[in-house]
């Protein structure tokens, strides 16, 4: 899908920390819309194998602030030509999004959020516990009874892509155009001499660079130090997991805040289930069993008709948490160090929009306006954006 480049060059016009779905996406639109084509993207493990490849794929854009449903929308909007942009089938399959409601508050934030949503032009609408039991009619409406559903949020534009295929799309695309991909290349500090970025240092060598951008998701916080930065970014560990194929039954993407469910179903018929975050701070990919029946007992509450089907695989990411759950994205105090960093649990449906809106601002130091509510220093002027109404069911 790319090239392996055997050795560093001694400089590059931008490097790239971080080999996942958000730099390549960036290093992608460099090239092919920027013209800036002398990029090195550094990975400290393979393509892909960081949260791009540790994802549940879903993508949607009912968010619950104005900043956040134009941004998502901009990415919806861009991973419908994706596949045709790359000549490669990411399996982009659109299902419409349910998030159901269990409590009267749940059913109050729906409607925010709807009302939130059509005024930007997006798909949403409150819909009572009939029409989802009308459209899912293998669910137990009632949850066993102790958390029936009275009603959703449904969104028509929610959708599920291949997660592997859409690192290796951008990976191809940008190799193509002359950015150079170096995987298992650790980056051990980064230079700055007046408040300007002057250099990489690396397990492979020195680079001398003005610009770097910072993607690197639960280890940013260890990058920031390299820079003399700090960020409110806390890191917890995010699990999932995947059941045996079974016959196509689920259309929709289902998620359930009060359950701490989300699932889809694959074209090949597997499940694909996430739930909350693990209480702990950890800095760890390892998974865990009570994850695993927690989450089962909670799938059992919606869809008990599943007590026999089997899990095969489960693993986890590290979710690179913010205190207002929205993404710290742009400049930075020091000249010539961009991030793109605080994405917690929503990451992979925002990456086609990522690409495009730090490309922008790398290529012209200045911040795209779509990320204009994501800058770090809006934590210093206590003006958050208050995503968690409506950010995943992990928070």
């Amino acid at each position: 899908m790319f090239r392996r480049h055997e050795r560093l060059r001694d400089s590059y016009d931008v490097v790239i920390i971080g080999g996942g779905g958000h730099g390549l996406a960036a290093a992608y639109y460099l090239a092919r819309d920027h013209g800036v084509r002398n990029i090195a993207v550094i990975e400290k493990g393979y393509i892909g194998g960081g949260n791009t490849g540790r994802n549940t794929t879903i993508i949607r854009s009912n968010y619950l602030t104005p900043e956040g449903v134009q941004f998502y929308d901009e990415s919806v909007r861009l991973w419908q030509d994706l596949s045709a942009d790359f000549d490669l089938n990411l399996f982009y399959s659109t299902r419409g999004h349910f998030t159901l409601a269990h409590t009267d508050a749940s059913m109050r934030t729906m409607r925010w959020r709807a009302e939130v949503n059509k005024h930007y032009g997006v798909k949403s609408e409150v819909v009572d516990a009939a029409y989802v039991k009308n459209a899912l009619p293998m669910i137990d409406i009632e949850c066993g009874g102790h958390a029936p559903v009275l009603g959703a949020l449904y969104h028509a534009p929610g959708a599920i892509a291949r997660h592997d295929a859409v690192a290796w799309g951008y990976g191809r695309g940008a190799d193509q155009r002359g950015v150079e991909i170096h995987q298992e290349t650790e980056v051990t500090g980064i230079d700055v001499e007046a408040g300007r970025i002057k250099g990489v240092r690396t397990t492979r060598g020195y680079i001398s660079t003005s610009k770097v951008l910072c993607a690197v998701a639960g280890f940013t916080p260890r990058l920031l130090e390299m820079v003399g930065l700090r960020s409110p970014i806390y890191i917890h560990p995010l699990q999932a997991m995947v059941s045996e194929p079974i016959k196509p039954w689920l259309d929709p993407i289902i998620v359930s805040g009060s359950l701490h469910v989300y699932v889809s179903q694959t074209a090949r018929g597997e499940l694909v289930m996430g739930s909350t975050l693990d209480p702990y701070e950890v800095h760890q990919t390892r998974s865990t069993l009570d994850f695993t029946e927690t989450l089962s007992a909670h799938m059992l509450d919606l869809f008990p008709f599943l007590s026999e089907v089997k899990i095969v695989r489960q693993w986890a990411g590290l979710a690179d948490m913010t205190p207002d759950f929205a993404p710290i994205m742009g400049t930075t105090p020091i000249e010539g160090f961009y991030l793109d960093a605080g994405w917690g649990t929503w990451g992979f449906k925002a990456t086609p929009v990522c690409g495009k809106t730090m490309s922008h601002t790398v290529a012209t130091g200045r911040n795209h306006p779509l990320i204009a509510g994501f800058g770090l220093d809006r934590f210093a002027r206590f003006e958050l954006t208050g995503e968690k109404g409506a950010a995943s069911v992990g928070h």
